[in-house]
């Protein structure tokens, strides 16, 4: 699925939840809030629901995304290192 980004300069929820859906539910969101974006979980919640601060439509912008897609890759990077660690001879 290829991500469009909306005139706003957002990015629609539906777009990232559904890009992230094999994963959704086996990542830990508050630590990507917190350690990523030095942000509140709820407001990691509130952009993957697509809410704004203010009750309204939401998104991520293009930092945003960014970032989002730098904290998976750091954790799938850490999860292969780890993988790695664990020797089966």
């Amino acid at each position: 699925m290829e991500i469009i980004m909306k005139r706003n300069d957002r990015m629609m929820y539906a777009d990232v939840k559904q890009l992230l859906s094999d994963i959704y539910m086996k990542i830990t969101w508050r630590e990507i809030a917190s350690d990523y974006f030095g942000k509140s979980p709820s407001w990691l919640y509130h952009k993957l629901d697509g809410i704004d601060g203010n009750g309204g439509r939401g998104g991520f912008t293009r930092d945003e995304l960014s970032t989002l897609k730098g904290a998976l890759v750091d954790l799938s990077d850490k999860l292969r290192t780890a993988a790695d660690r664990l020797s089966v001879e």
